[in-house]
């Protein structure tokens, strides 16, 4: 059945905070409202000052509102890919109706099955994705109600992330005076929303360039193969044109959304323009030529970093490509330095939406479109996945939308990797350990490259 009803969208970015509100008629989105905000009390794309966010959530909240008439009270959220870790699941149970077809209470019953598991006190589950569900030996079932069977079995992945994240973002939307309706994690959200079914299928990179950080993350065979944080992004950029021109962050900001060549193959030697200098008292002028060495010495930096972590994780050869977005992909040039640096195709992702057609409305309106489009199983195996007793179809309005609570485990049997700054790549059942070891601290990148090390 088509969707129908009223979405809302929180992108908690490091440089700007922004609210997407939709409606759903017959299964097409339409924007009906957004509002966005100057971020403050993040850092690196992580809450360092929840009062601050808080501010400015309530201000991008206030923006939507009046462009979309309406009252907002719930609000779903995205969870970056910082520290994100998954597993497969397996569960299986008998039938218990007497009829002996699968009823609702036999999903909530498979699904507890599948995370009877130990989590580190540090973690909990942020999603259950459902992969299929098997009855009597059928498989490759989406949706089983409604089927007569003895054994009902489902196998799927388990997302989880740090708990502080998790708490962090739902108490800053709550101190905005809001309810969180579901979080859901971005790179899963993207990858529904940017690429197509045969780039999901066959396989495809996308790199998010945030404000505060990279974040690299690759699809195949409909489903997240890895994801990997880089911590610089377009806010770099500005530190670096700060320091290098003696000028204030906001100059250097302006500079850089104005007159900023991601190439200086592309830059003009002649085109000048007044920068204010500290200890100057007239303005100094600088050719866009000189402006873009600086801007193209910091993404030099960023995607050889980019193309070191797809040759480790053989994402070069995916046959999607690479998809670029985000905030700092709107600077002109940047696709075809990324291009040249990488050494694969890579093309921008502008968003279709009028009034909305920058690469930095990609992951709001990913959110809203994720959660409007999921399926009525998979709302369900995320409530069975909650404890929640309530199976029926989320009612969505102005004032309310379906609630996501987290769970939670006191122990933790997830494969964990070495880098804290990456996605474990799903394994079987049969090879998780029955005890884990504490997840070492990632090792940080010291290979800088020549001119972006000036900067640092």
């Amino acid at each position: 059945m088509a969707k129908s009803g009223l979405y809302t969208g929180l992108d908690i970015g490091t440089s700007t905070i922004k609210v997407l509100v939709a409606e759903y008629v017959s299964g097409e989105m339409n924007i009906i409202g957004v509002g966005n905000a100057k971020s403050d009390g993040l850092k690196n794309g992580t809450i360092v000052d929840i009062e601050k966010v808080s501010q400015a959530i309530r201000k991008a909240v206030n923006a939507a509102e009046e462009r979309a008439g309406i009252q907002i009270k719930g609000l779903n959220v995205a969870v970056p890919a910082n520290r994100l870790e998954v597993d497969a699941c397996q569960g299986m149970v008998t039938i218990n109706s007497e009829s002996k077809e699968v009823v609702e209470s036999d999903i909530s019953q498979v699904v507890s099955s599948a995370l009877m598991r130990g989590m580190m006190p540090e973690r909990e589950i942020i999603a259950v994705e459902p992969k299929e569900f098997t009855v009597d030996g059928f498989s490759g079932i989406s949706d089983p109600r409604g089927m007569f069977g003895v054994r009902l079995e489902m196998k799927g992945l388990v997302y989880t992330g740090p708990k502080t994240l998790v708490h962090n973002i739902r108490r800053a939307v709550e101190r905005a005076g809001l309810i969180v309706d579901n979080i859901v994690i971005a790179p899963l959200a993207i990858a529904h929303h940017v690429l197509t079914e045969g780039e999901r299928e066959f396989g495809t990179v996308v790199i998010d360039l945030g404000a505060g950080q990279t974040t690299v993350l690759a699809i195949r065979d409909q489903e997240l193969q890895f994801a990997h944080i880089i911590p610089e992004g377009g806010d770099y950029i500005t530190k670096d044109i700060s320091t290098v021109l003696n000028t204030s962050l906001d100059q250097a900001d302006s500079l850089k959304l104005n007159y900023g060549e991601a190439s200086t193959a592309r830059a003009s030697q002649e085109e000048k323009f007044p920068v204010s200098v500290v200890g100057h008292i007239e303005p100094l002028e600088i050719t866009e030529y000189y402006l873009s060495e600086i801007v193209e010495a910091r993404l030099t930096q960023i995607f050889s970093r980019v193309r070191q972590d797809l040759e480790r994780s053989r994402g070069l050869n995916l046959p999607g490509g690479i998809v670029l977005l985000g905030g700092a992909a709107a600077m002109p040039g940047v696709a075809e330095l990324a291009t040249e640096i990488i050494g694969a195709n890579v093309r921008l992702y502008v968003p279709n939406e009028m009034g909305l057609r920058n690469p930095t409305f990609a992951q709001v309106i990913s959110i809203v479109d994720y959660v409007g489009s999921r399926s009525e199983i998979e709302n369900l195996v995320t409530l069975a996945a909650a404890g929640n007793a309530v199976f029926s179809e989320p009612v969505v309005d102005t004032h309310a939308t379906y609630r996501e609570p987290v769970v939670s485990f006191s122990e933790n049997n997830f494969v964990q990797t070495t880098d804290e700054t990456s996605y474990a790549v799903p394994v079987s059942q049969s090879n998780v350990p029955k005890q884990t070891k504490e997840p070492k601290e990632g090792l940080v990148d010291k290979v800088r490259n020549l001119f972006g090390s000036m900067f640092d």
